[in-house]
């Protein structure tokens, strides 16, 4: 059961991500040129982006809405109805037309379907992660919890096989019909999902909340009540994965075409070679954490992230291809997996089972929608002012002490049994204890 429901996850994240990865490639390649009217480059690009984030600020409503649903109803139920709003939310995106044929109407449809995208991406990663991290037997949580994101890792690489052949079209062709293509792929790929997925059984956590009578009624209500030392801590260890993702898979996207005056085939290339190497990366450290703590892997992936903050940018403005992949292989597949792979069990141990979906989605998108949708719009903008790249890496080198701040705040669980909600989260409140079984309170 185990190794189904790591590969129906993995599988169902995949196909959701391809979704919403195309639409940050596009966002940097094609929207301010096709949904905006001509004009400034800059402000085209920067509005682009702007629908980029848009979606971010949705994830953490999202996150909440079917957090809730999923600690009440179930985490299968969840997973099943996301996949189907993002398959539907991105086929519609491929068939809006153009600003030159319905004007402002363009953009406004735009910005309505990525919030139905970021509210279904919201509850995506926290439930592939925990539906894996629940089903997991004990003392390998990290690593069966750390396999899922990679569906991530597949989602993008399919979203760069298929977008990717269609940048080599002449620019009418590729601006006038060949960007949609892939989008109105992501019809075609929802009955492969809905299928994996409706074939998981729940996870024995929240099947024990159900026989105990122990779901909470209001699962939101009780994270801020009773746990929001870890809701804060959360968000904070989250920041940093948001920092070493959208930096270099969303902006340097437009950082080496704009900038640079490399050809997008370059970047979208340097997004292949290290999302494929993140799909053995990822489930390493994952392992690493079980082996050594999900604090010390998370921290070393942070500080990483931050001594590579300035290289970074350093190696792209060589325009020398292979240093550029080399730059996009430091900060999205090194660090972030170090981060991510650990981060995927450590939030899921902060919260007990009858409000640990909604914790963990909140937590995570409410980091997302501040740290990960505005940051390829503020880099655009700081590069642009500053006529460089410094600032934009030492916001990345603060953003990533943040991320460590978070990490050394939050317990370490990876020996803390889940069965019902066996943890006492938020520092063991009274509260809190109500989940914890009697047998782990004696502990």
């Amino acid at each position: 059961m185990i190794r189904r429901v790591v590969s129906a996850s993995t599988i169902g994240t995949a196909l959701e991500w391809y979704d919403f990865m195309l639409y940050g490639t596009a966002a940097a390649l094609v929207f301010g040129k096709v949904f905006f009217p001509e004009g400034d480059p800059l402000a085209a690009t920067l509005a682009s982006l702007g629908t980029f984030a848009v979606g971010f600020f949705a994830r953490p409503i999202g996150g909440m809405l079917f957090g809730h649903l999923g600690d009440r109803y179930g985490r299968r139920f969840v997973l099943v109805v996301t996949l189907t709003v993002m398959a539907v939310s991105s086929t519609a995106i491929g068939l809006i037309p153009d600003y030159g044929s319905i004007g402002v109407a363009a953009p406004v449809l735009l910005v309505l379907l990525r919030i139905t995208q970021g509210l279904g991406a919201g509850a995506e990663y926290a439930g592939g992660a925990l539906m894996a991290a629940e089903h997991a037997p004990p003392g390998r949580r990290g690593l069966f919890a750390a396999i899922p994101p990679t569906g991530n890792a597949l989602g993008v690489i399919l979203a760069t096989l298929v977008f990717t052949p269609f940048t080599w079209l002449a620019q009418d062709a590729f601006l006038g019909w060949g960007w949609r293509v892939p989008f109105l792929v992501s019809i075609l790929i929802l009955p492969v999902g809905l299928y994996i997925r409706s074939r998981v059984d729940e996870t024995p956590a929240f099947t024990e909340t159900v026989k105990t009578g122990d779901r909470s009624s209001a699962p939101l209500v009780a994270v801020l009540r009773e746990a929001p030392g870890s809701l804060l801590k959360g968000f904070l260890v989250s920041v940093g994965p948001n920092v070493a993702t959208y930096i270099p898979s969303v902006y340097a996207l437009s950082y080496v075409t704009d900038n640079v005056g490399l050809a997008a085939a370059v970047a979208t290339g340097g997004l292949l070679v290290a999302n494929t190497i993140k799909l053995v990366t990822l489930p390493l450290c994952g392992a690493l954490s079980d082996r050594f703590g999900r604090k010390p892997v998370f921290i070393a992936g942070a500080v990483l992230c931050a001594v590579a903050a300035f290289p970074f940018f350093w190696l792209l403005d060589t325009g020398n291809v292979l240093l550029v992949w080399l730059a996009m292989l430091l900060v999205l597949t090194f660090a972030n997996d170090l981060m991510l792979g650990s981060q995927a069990s450590m939030l899921p141990e902060q919260f007990p089972t009858r409000m640990r979906f909604t914790g963990v989605a909140a937590s995570r998108e409410l980091a997302a929608a501040a740290a990960g949708g505005t940051l390829p719009f503020i880099a655009a903008f700081l590069t642009a002012r500053t006529q460089g790249t410094w600032a934009i890496s030492a916001l990345m080198v603060v953003m990533c002490a943040v991320a460590v701040a978070g990490a050394l705040g939050v317990r370490e669980g990876r020996n803390v049994p889940f069965g019902g909600g066996g943890e006492e989260p938020d520092g063991g409140s009274p509260a809190a204890l109500t989940d914890v079984a009697p047998t782990e309170r004696g502990r």
